[in-house]
């Protein structure tokens, strides 16, 4: 690799470092006659689920942008050295550093130059030189253009695995203030369109093993937290809305970072990494623990408390609800207890089959009982040293501030396997 190439690489993959939308692969693209699959894949510098060390490269085509999005560090008015790889380039340095073992895959993404049309027309030009020409059957995660022509939209999602475009600000006003060069139909179109083709993909490749995949591994966006005013509750019914309507695969939150000055910019220096984490539990409710958006969140409480997490908060203004009977609650019900995880509420369902369990074998099935004893009751026996209609409740439940709260981009896993017994950034739910 020359000297140049090498700079140019350093100064992409930096600029890439900020999105956090990263995703692993969920794809099925095997190895034909090629090299690499991405089959089982994951994200950045972490693992899959069956626990093996993965990475990708994660490199932006050209820092250069002829947008001026106030929280970019890659924006037109930034006074930074700026830098592109051709398409060849990509290709090449990817399959380098996959014959050096170095990463399974590839995070490609880019500024805009000259039109959105032009720029995807290179990202195109990229991953098609890699399929083509290097046969590379690894994983691919390939940013879209917002504004693009739909027919580039949907030759990208032939030739990757995941593709996704980042919403980055929750509302019209909000990227009208720090993006006034892109519109919300501009990036919201996108992602209508890579819905529909997908569910027309997966009605082809019922008909016919042999068609074409489109997008595998599905679509993901970004949304960045602590630029604006926005509140939690926006964020939030946002994600819900994401999931439900579009089918993401994922929904990431970055807290904002500000990298320049700028008076459209909060004054804050940056938006807390709590906040990040508690958003990042509020969304594995809504898609692991059968949670709604309108449940965690209201107007008399428009923002996630940064001393307990969600499902805790949740319960403590629903205590009308508790304690619940652990012999005879439903599944859906234990898991809306504090403590009670996925897999915990499934061990205990399994368990309670073989007889009656009591308060000493909860802990055994993996529940958290340092909350879980305020909220259950095993064999009607209440095992919580206060009652839950004490004032002092919360103060028992609330987390030590010196807890240190992880990045989201260190997630370990992207199936739907939640330990709740485990040091995650989903925290123990």
């Amino acid at each position: 690799m020359t000297s140049d190439l090498m700079d140019k690489l350093k100064i992409l993959a930096d600029g890439a470092k900020y999105d956090v939308s990263c995703s692993s692969s969920g794809s099925s693209r095997r190895n034909g006659n090629g090299i690499g699959n991405a089959a089982s894949c994951g994200i950045c510098h972490t693992w899959t689920s069956d626990g093996r060390c993965v990475s990708l490269l994660k490199i932006l085509m050209t820092n250069r942008c002829i947008y001026d999005c106030a929280y970019c560090v890659n924006r037109s008015s930034n006074d930074t050295k700026r830098v592109a790889l051709t398409p060849a380039e990509v290709a090449e340095l990817t399959i380098g550093f996959y014959r050096r073992n170095y990463i399974e895959g590839l995070f490609l993404s880019t500024g805009v130059v000259r039109s959105p049309d032009y720029t995807m027309e290179l990202l195109i030009q990229a991953v098609r030189t890699l399929r083509s020409e290097y046969r590379f059957n690894g994983y691919i995660h390939l940013k879209l253009v917002p504004g693009a022509d739909p027919l580039l939209v949907q030759e990208a999602g032939l030739w990757a695995d995941r593709i996704s475009v980042n919403l980055e600000l929750p509302t019209r006003e909000s990227l009208a203030l720090l993006a006034p060069d892109k519109s919300r139909d501009a990036v919201v179109g996108p992602m209508r369109q890579v819905h529909s083709l997908i569910a027309i993909n997966r009605d082809e490749r019922r008909h016919s093993r042999t068609a074409p995949r489109f997008a595998p591994a599905g679509q993901s966006t970004q949304l960045i937290v602590g630029a604006t005013p926005d509140t939690d509750r926006q964020i939030v019914t946002l994600s819900e809305q994401l999931y439900q309507r579009l089918e993401l695969k994922r929904v990431y939150y970055s807290a904002f970072i500000p990298v320049m000055q700028d008076s459209r910019l909060p004054a804050l220096p940056r938006s807390p990494l709590r906040r990040e984490h508690r958003l990042y539990q509020a969304d594995w409710l809504l898609r692991y623990y059968g949670f709604a958006a309108h449940e965690l969140l209201d107007e008399a409480t428009p923002n996630l408390d940064s001393e307990l997490d969600p499902k805790t908060g949740w319960a403590l203004r629903h205590r009308e609800l508790f304690p619940v009977e652990i012999n005879r609650a439903s599944y859906e019900e234990l898991l809306r207890v504090p403590g009670i995880g996925v897999r915990s509420a499934q061990r205990i369902i399994r368990a309670r089959r073989q007889g009656h369990l009591g308060v000493e074998e909860l802990q055994r099935l993996g529940v958290v009982m340092k909350r879980a004893r305020y909220f259950v009751t095993a064999r009607g026996r209440y095992a919580g040293d206060i009652r839950l209609e004490s004032g002092l409740l919360r103060g028992r439940l609330i987390e030590p501030s010196q807890k240190k709260v992880v990045r989201q981009m260190s997630l370990p896993f992207e199936t739907p396997v939640v330990d709740e017994t485990a040091s995650t950034v989903t925290g123990e739910l």
